[in-house]
């Protein structure tokens, strides 16, 4: 019999540039749990212990926060998860790599996550065999680490053609060849059509799934902002066009939230609703999320302000905007959202070079 696995709701902490506070990631259990969300992955693209310098051990304090944040989200009922990029490594699989694998898998043990991503994207694509490597690394992965679930990001993780510009053309059946071959109860990552998807067309997720052997676990890049395009922007709009209806299409949705952590909660608020099947009016549902999650006054005004930080953005606002939003604001600068929101308006949220995409 197979096993019917339940539908993932989450947030993937998976952003380039200025990350999130401890804080902030342990404030996010108790948003996550009262949401309808079930899962959070932490995969933040500026630790480098998880990245291109994933061969080196985590300091001992930085361990130490992840065993806490683990089982904080844990103990609120939340699927903690932990994502690894091992840079490269199946250019050259040999011993010494092995090694170093299994010395991280033994470290990310310690912090005993409910789920270990392991992420391959953001790396040289075009390459031979890419997919028989990976698979080799995978096969020690789940041999290895003591997580009940595995989560798999390919190299290609969208039909987008702006992934082969930057990291070369997609091998021949890579995608087909790493469906046939994963263990049925790993979950493959993918972004849909584009990188940036603003909706998951039903003919195009029953062609992936055909191609993964599976349904695909959806990494939605809404409301990022870590791209050149986008850092100027604060994405406070609800989610649109996803919903219960991508239950039967995909095994879940993970969504990835802007720099800005609790900013992000407006928009996220919307999609926790989506998919607990009620009837949301779009409209509505963002005025509904700065009341809840906000002073009452604090949420008219971000509320009446949000299509001008969404829209114009930092390039549209003028100095004299800027200040009157400074003075605006300022009988609540000690909340978390305008601390954030200031921070943003003073330019400290910067675009990083390395977010190619």
């Amino acid at each position: 019999m197979v096993e019917v696995k339940p539908f993932r709701l989450g947030v993937v902490e998976g952003f380039f540039g200025k990350s999130w506070s401890w804080e902030a990631r342990t404030q996010y259990a108790q948003f996550l749990s009262g949401n309808a969300f079930t899962t959070y992955l932490y995969a933040p693209k500026n630790d480098t212990y998880f990245r291109k310098q994933w061969m080196q051990p985590c300091p001992t304090e930085h361990l130490v926060s992840l065993i806490s944040l683990s089982s904080y989200y844990k103990n609120a009922g939340v699927e903690f998860a932990v994502g690894l990029s091992p840079f490269e490594l199946y250019l050259n699989f040999s011993a010494s790599g092995q090694d170093a694998l299994a010395r991280k898998i033994n470290e990310i043990n310690a912090i005993n996550p409910d789920t270990l991503c392991i992420l391959f994207d953001d790396m040289k694509g075009a390459v031979p065999s890419l997919a028989s490597q990976q698979l080799r690394i995978m096969d020690q992965v789940t041999r290895q680490s003591n997580a009940r679930n595995f989560i798999f990001c390919p190299t290609y993780y969208s039909d987008d053609p702006i992934l082969a510009r930057h990291f070369g053309e997609m091998p021949t059946d890579y995608l087909e060849e790493l469906g046939s071959h994963l263990d049925s109860r790993l979950d493959i990552f993918w972004t849909g059509q584009q990188v940036f998807s603003p909706q998951y067309p039903e003919e195009h997720l029953l062609n992936v799934a055909e191609r993964l052997h599976r349904k695909p676990l959806l990494w939605d890049n809404y409301p990022v902002n870590d791209s050149e395009k986008l850092a100027g922007h604060l994405h406070l709009s609800p989610f649109k066009n996803k919903g219960t209806e991508l239950k039967s299409l995909a095994q879940g949705l993970l969504a990835n939230p802007m720099n800005q952590p609790r900013l992000s909660q407006l928009p996220l608020y919307s999609l926790g609703k989506l998919f607990q099947g009620e009837d949301v009016d779009l409209d509505d549902i963002l005025h509904e999320a700065c009341t809840v999650l906000c002073p009452k006054k604090l949420g008219k005004m971000l509320f009446e302000d949000s299509a001008l930080f969404q829209d114009a953005g930092l390039a549209g606002i003028s100095t004299e905007q800027r200040s009157a939003l400074v003075k605006r604001y300022s009988s609540f600068q000690d909340h978390p959202i305008v601390i954030e929101l200031m921070d943003w308006l003073n330019g400290e949220y910067t675009f990083d070079p390395q977010c190619l995409t």
